[in-house]
């Protein structure tokens, strides 16, 4: 693991945990580690966002539909913490 991944792995965690109950978009992930860059990190958040879902720590979800992260999907998506 890079560490912009971790980074964007850590951050995704840290803000969902901020904005629970709320969503976050995966950009507003890429956007605190790069705020420059933040387009180029959109593929690699969204595959943590998938291995964080995978592991139980998030919830990924689509017009408030849980996504099952092994499943193909495509479009939009936010991220919540995992309800303990």
């Amino acid at each position: 693991m890079t560490d912009i991944d971790k980074r964007l792995r850590d951050t995704i965690v840290s803000l969902a945990a901020e904005r629970a109950p709320r969503t976050i978009c995966p950009s507003d992930a890429a956007r605190a580690v790069d705020p420059d860059g933040w387009r180029d990190l959109m593929d690699t958040t969204r595959d943590l966002a998938r291995e964080l879902a995978s592991s139980g720590d998030v919830v990924i979800t689509q017009k408030g539909e849980v996504l099952d992260p092994d499943a193909d999907w495509r479009g939009p998506i936010r991220i919540r913490l995992a309800r303990g």
